[in-house]
């Protein structure tokens, strides 16, 4: 790992003092508190509800499974029509959802099926959005800025899940889970607003017909795949989302029905990996932005496999704390630094396509973890479930990252 320095460190803080950066990084934190705050309170809430552990990951793959199908199209939006408008419309109708969450609760209507159908919705917007937001950082900063950028971006995503997860736990405690998913909704305003100030708009004649285009389409996505320091991010993304991120999503599973624990211990939890992402994003900001990120994203990749294992057999309840704030900076330092090889390597006219094909492999890859592993938790039991994900995830790493890091570093043209 590469010597961390003082002045790497004061130079990427500056990036957060500049106008539209900062401002950017400031309406992100507040919406992914929100994101955080229903993300504690919505498997909870099924718990309650009396979901099973499938319907539990039947939840997350609703959210996750559009990106399957969609999220290249959210790309290509990205690459080729105003990105302002396509942030402002699918980003308004995702607000609706948690809005529609506490009028149900509300009213003592909601039912897990309810629940599953408004993460669906989510899921889609998400999916045809999330490109166009992933790819707003490379927009507003200088390409040398990039991997700073991309880091400073992921603290504050990190600290929002430290606070959305607290701010719940206590809306949860004081006045319902309605609480958490109004402050959801609420984080969706400034996060739109400003997206709208900072991103550049793209000439009218580019329109949603263009961006369709099938053949440009699977044209740059062949582009991006035959690149192999970029596929070999995209393949170690894809292996951390598909077998190591259900530790997250079976979370509430080990809280609630192996260490009996409450809501108090899952906020905690949470919080705690959160923090871990924090330190792991912190970490970056102090390394030279022009050095080859893939090892980092390459071994820490390979030790949140190990994380995996190691909380399948955890005994104790802290422990479990203890492994999450590990599994937050192993997640955060592998996944940041391969997105930030995407976003550094990938020909500008290409880089929403990247950042879609990044969604793809994190989020798609999440959907289709959690509802498999959600078959053999509901089959096995959560401890053998993680055993099966953990090795896996360590064989599958160890091949893929001895390939990744050896294949040449090629500098992004332009368009």
């Amino acid at each position: 790992m590469p010597r961390l320095e003082r002045s790497h460190f004061r130079q990427s803080m500056g990036l957060l003092l500049t106008r539209r950066f900062g401002t950017f990084w400031f309406a992100s934190l507040l919406a992914n508190i929100g994101t955080w705050a229903q993300q504690m309170a919505q498997p909870w809430l099924m718990l309650s509800l009396g979901a099973s552990p499938f319907l539990l990951g039947l939840d997350s793959f609703a959210s996750g499974a559009p990106v399957l199908l969609l999220t290249l199209v959210g790309g290509a939006l990205a690459d080729q029509t105003d990105r302002r408008r396509t942030i402002a419309i699918f980003q308004s109708i995702q607000m609706v959802c948690p809005v529609v969450l506490v009028v149900l609760i509300l009213t003592g209507q909601v039912s897990p099926w309810m629940v599953i159908a408004m993460s669906l919705v989510v899921g889609v917007t998400d999916a045809l959005s999330m490109p166009s937001f992933q790819s707003i950082v490379p927009s507003i900063v200088r390409p040398d800025q990039i991997p700073t950028g991309i880091a400073l971006n992921s603290t504050q995503f990190n600290l929002s899940r430290i606070l959305g997860p607290a701010i719940a736990g206590v809306l949860m405690a004081s006045v319902g889970m309605a609480g958490a998913f109004a402050v959801s909704a609420l984080s969706y305003v400034p996060f739109i607003l400003v997206a709208l100030w900072v991103l550049p708009a793209l000439p009218a004649a580019k329109g949603l017909s263009v961006a369709l285009d099938h053949r440009q389409l699977l044209a740059s996505v062949g582009a991006v795949a035959r690149e192999p320091s970029l596929r070999g991010g995209l393949l170690t993304v894809l292996t951390t989302a598909l077998l190591c991120a259900p530790l997250i999503t079976f979370c509430p599973v080990l809280v609630k029905e192996v260490f009996q624990g409450s809501a108090a211990d899952f906020s905690l939890a949470l919080g705690a990996f959160g923090l871990g992402g924090l330190l792991g994003a912190s970490a970056l900001l102090a390394v030279d932005p022009q050095r080859d990120r893939r090892r980092f994203s390459a071994w820490f990749a390979l030790l949140y496999a190990v994380i995996v294992l190691l909380a399948a057999l955890n005994p104790w309840s802290l422990g479990l704390v203890a492994l999450l704030l590990c599994a937050g900076v192993a997640m955060t330092v592998s996944n940041a630094s391969a997105n930030a090889v995407l976003q550094s390597c990938a020909p500008s006219h290409l880089r929403g396509q990247a950042a879609s094909m990044f969604m793809l492999a994190m989020r798609g890859g999440m959907s289709l973890g959690s509802l498999v592993t959600g078959l053999t938790v509901h089959a096995w039991g959560v401890r053998e479930a993680l055993v099966i994900n953990g090795t896996l995830a360590l064989l599958i790493h160890v091949i893929v990252g001895r390939v990744w890091v050896q294949a040449p570093l090629v500098a992004a043209s332009g368009d």
